[in-house]
């Protein structure tokens, strides 16, 4: 009778490493659009490094923000845009100053809920459609904007050239345009953005300014 042994290899198996979860799957472009008009204010997180605008994002988040932007100006955003689009579903997460399709490829496979660039980039259009992704194109006359309104939201910038005035302006020729007024928004002057039509406002280094809860606990409290 042949023994039949079993030999025990002499480099065995590494037990299997859990993938880490994957990112839940980015909200309908409607949905994305009705958070952001939910949440009137989707700030702009731009920092000089990833960590600092983690820190910020935490802050501004704790705060009772709940939609803003990263941008690709911020060394390591693809990494932030990742973490945050995992393990915060809840915030309405965007990322801007995408200038090019390569830039936008890659904000959408890290997660991002929305795309914002500071002027129109008609070759980045064809990649937010494919992936059903909102792209918030900026311009500054009333052409520019009646394009990106065309295509869910419009991105006014720099809001300040005009100001308030030059907003409802543009309203008057383009009825219900969503408009995201940025450049020059602050927490003081917010308020009037929003009533003189504002979609949403979008406030960058103003709320970063000194006590950054102290700065979002005015802004909710002078926007109502």
């Amino acid at each position: 009778m042949t023994e039949h042994r079993t030999e025990t290899p002499l480099h065995p198996a590494a037990p299997a490493v859990p993938a880490a979860p994957a990112a839940p799957a980015a909200p309908a472009v409607p949905d994305v659009i009705e958070r952001l008009r939910l949440a009137r204010v989707t700030p702009t997180v731009r920092e000089a490094d990833a960590d600092t605008a983690d820190r910020m994002a935490r802050t501004l988040v704790e705060s009772g923000i709940t939609a803003f932007e990263f941008t690709a100006t911020t060394p390591g955003w693809e990494k932030l845009v990742e973490t945050w689009s995992r393990e915060a579903p809840g915030i309405t997460l965007g990322l801007g100053t995408v200038t090019s399709p390569e830039i936008a490829e890659r904000a959408l496979a890290a997660g991002a809920h929305f795309l914002v660039s500071p002027f129109q980039v008609p070759e980045v259009r064809p990649v937010a459609d494919t992936a059903g992704r909102l792209l918030v194109e900026g311009g500054l006359t009333p052409s520019e904007l009646r394009i990106a309104a065309g295509r869910g939201v419009a991105k006014l910038f720099p809001a300040n050239i005009g100001g308030t005035g030059y907003l409802k302006s543009l309203l008057s020729v383009l009825p219900g345009a969503r408009i995201m007024a940025t450049g020059g928004v602050s927490v003081d002057n917010a308020a009037q953005w929003l009533a003189a039509g504002a979609f949403t406002v979008s406030i960058g280094s103003d709320l970063a300014k000194g006590d950054v809860r102290a700065n979002v606990a005015r802004l909710k409290e002078g926007i109502g």
